[in-house]
């Protein structure tokens, strides 16, 4: 049965716009050269076939009332096509308009538009005359494309005027309307994965900046209506002012990297908080057997005053892959900022000949982990559809994704099939609820007191059998590991029920082969100063674009390490005498700083010099990352 003159008629009037969005994307690709040099004709060509699917669904998105109305409209109706005709034009003015707007004003914030009008549309409003007479040129393009729609916008053939109007046909129009439906949302949603379409899926591929020759304006902007929107900040009155308040520190000066150089591995453990440790505790009410002995071995650095940057999985991988704290409502991963120049481990060790790759034991697409995974420079994704057997496989575990202690020996078996030198990450999700266990455990772990301590129990015994297997790989004597959580989960410890503790996480360091630089293991650190460590452990010295100032080498002995998040309305800065915080009305409190704790009441009559000392540091902070991710000028 072919589909009916209404049906042919609206698809090559979709096919049009596509056709227009691609002179679009090309337009978009001649006038920013610079951003995609050195790229080869091969990735740019399936940057433009991979951007497809995100101009379908911003079409669909603009085009929902014509898609309606092409199947109401009677094609024999001369008057009804003239007004589709125009409505074709009128519904997709806008788009054009958009991302011609992004041929030029990309240079000017490194990534597609997006909330602008909620940040500087004040600005451009003002602006609008000078910035129409600077940008004139722009108009002929947009004009020639809005010909082009209206000129070639097809419509009826004699043939399909003269045709019966088919009244009769109920079942095959009904069958038809459902047919649509299901593929409008099947294209608004960006196809079958687990989430809809996000602007950070573009930047799966590599390099990671062809996400921006992917994605369309229209795209972008639309994705923005239901963002958080985060004000400007202006504690300080320039970046100029501002800096010398970050108390930014670099990389220390460190001999050249061992030859042949570290392999890295980053075990992000679910839910792993300090609180179920025995290290930590006085080695009293302990989970984590393995843990505790790894973290005193030979070659262990134990960071016993370490913070995570968030409270959610989905904050934890831009901290540790990028130094990225999470300092906003909505999480970096979903929000309009994902397309911002943003630098990882994974970018930065693939420059030095690293291979690198995520692997994450649940499903792929889930809290956009293989999206970031992209954006952070990893080469490789490995979720639960690469896993031997998927969803399908006995070790499923029925809700999130793989157990613990098969996906980490399948780990291990990847690494080892992987050529040196490597960098991986994996995100484990055991420990996570349900707090399901495999069924031959249940019974074999202490039952603790809380939901969560039998599967603390469980990822730890995993670990354990991960390092007896990786110990007999070739890659192991020369491997740098850092285990750290991606953030704590349920407390019975009064000691860690505050703001404080509930950010307390373990930070490890070991490296077999050789040991690791000095440092003070009552240092203060934090998720973000992960990228920085790892480079100083490996002896790469710093590099353009500079890593975030956020974070700090833990092995810098010039340093005096810090912490920083935001909980509830306030910011925290966390320091070995105090922890500043900043309220939402511009107040600075200081509290005494004890490990994961802080008292409910202020210091009544703080220092004055500190006040100021370390309010205006965590103002800095805050200033630097609002408005740095608003004008997407982080590493400017």
């Amino acid at each position: 049965m072919l589909p009916s003159p209404a049906i042919r008629l609206l698809l090559r009037r979709f096919a049009l716009l596509l056709a227009v969005y691609t002179l679009l994307r090309l337009g978009f690709y001649v006038l920013n050269l610079v951003t995609f040099r050195g790229i080869g004709a091969g990735a740019v060509a399936r940057a433009f076939v991979h951007g497809l699917r995100f101009d379908v669904a911003a079409l669909l998105w603009l085009n929902l009332l014509l898609v309606l109305l092409s199947l109401l409209v009677p094609v024999q109706s001369r008057r009804g096509q003239q007004w589709l005709r125009g409505l074709f034009v009128v519904l997709n003015v806008p788009g054009i308009l958009l991302n011609i707007i992004d041929w030029e004003y990309f240079k000017f914030i490194g990534r597609r538009l997006s909330n602008e009008w909620s940040t500087i549309g004040h600005d451009i409003a003002q602006q609008a005359g000078q910035i129409g007479l600077h940008y004139w040129y722009l108009a002929i393009p947009l004009a020639g494309l809005v010909y082009l729609l209206w000129r070639l916008c097809p419509m009826p053939t004699r043939a399909e005027l003269a045709a019966p109007a088919g009244r009769g046909r109920w079942v095959q129009r009904g069958v038809e309307f459902l047919l649509v439906v299901g593929l409008v949302v099947l294209g608004l949603r960006g196809g079958w994965q687990l989430k809809p379409l996000r602007t950070g899926i573009a930047f799966e591929q590599q390099p990671a900046v062809l996400g921006h020759l992917a994605l369309n304006s229209t795209f972008t902007v639309l994705k923005s209506f239901d963002e958080v929107q985060i004000d400007r900040v202006s504690y300080f009155p320039t970046t100029t002012v501002l800096r010398p308040a970050l108390n930014a520190a670099p990389l220390p000066a460190r001999t050249a990297a061992p030859t042949p150089p570290d392999n890295v591995v980053l075990l992000l453990l679910e839910s792993f908080g300090s609180e179920y440790t025995g290290v930590e505790n006085g080695g009293q009410g302990s989970f984590t057997p393995f843990f505790d002995s790894l973290a005193v071995a030979p070659g262990a650095r134990l960071m016993r005053e370490n913070y995570a940057n968030g409270r959610r999985s989905i904050e934890a991988l831009p901290a540790v892959l990028s130094g990225l704290p999470s300092l906003m409502d909505e999480p970096f991963i979903t929000s309009s900022f994902q397309t911002a120049e943003l630098h990882g481990l994974g970018e930065i060790l693939g420059r030095h000949g690293y291979n690198t790759a995520m692997y994450h034991a649940g499903s792929n697409g889930t809290m956009g982990f293989d999206m970031f995974a992209g954006i952070a420079g990893m080469q490789h994704y490995y979720g639960l559809n690469e896993y031997p057997g998927g969803a399908g496989s006995p070790d499923y575990d029925g809700h999130w994704g793989i157990f613990d202690e098969p996906y980490l020996q399948y780990l291990n078996r990847r690494l080892t099939a992987t050529k040196q030198p490597f960098m991986a990450t994996v995100f484990t999700l055991s420990a996570h609820e349900p707090f399901s266990l495999p069924a031959r455990y249940k019974g074999k772990f202490p039952v603790g007191t809380q939901p969560i301590h039998p599967t603390i129990a469980y990822a730890d015994m995993a670990l354990r059998r991960f390092f007896a297997a990786a110990r007999r790989e070739p890659w192991y004597a020369h491997t740098l590991f850092v285990l750290t959580a991606d953030h704590t989960s349920q407390s019975d410890r009064a000691g860690y029920q505050n703001p404080l503790g509930v950010h307390k996480t373990p930070l490890l360091f070991f490296r077999p082969g050789q040991p690791l630089p000095a440092a003070n293991p009552h240092r203060i650190t934090q998720q973000v100063d992960v990228p920085a460590s790892v480079l100083d452990v490996l002896g790469l010295a710093q590099e353009q674009p500079a890593l975030l100032p956020f974070g700090a080498s833990v092995f810098d002995t010039a340093s005096p390490g810090r912490a920083i998040f935001r909980d509830g309305d306030s910011y925290f800065l966390v320091h070995s005498d105090f922890v500043t915080e900043l309220t939402n009305k511009n107040e600075v409190r200081l509290y005494p700083y004890q490990t994961h704790f802080i008292p409910n009441e202020p210091v009544a009559n703080p220092d004055p010099v500190l006040v100021k000392k370390y309010g205006d540091e965590l103002r800095a902070n805050v200033q630097f990352y609002v408005n740095g991710l608003l004008d997407n000028r982080l590493y400017k």
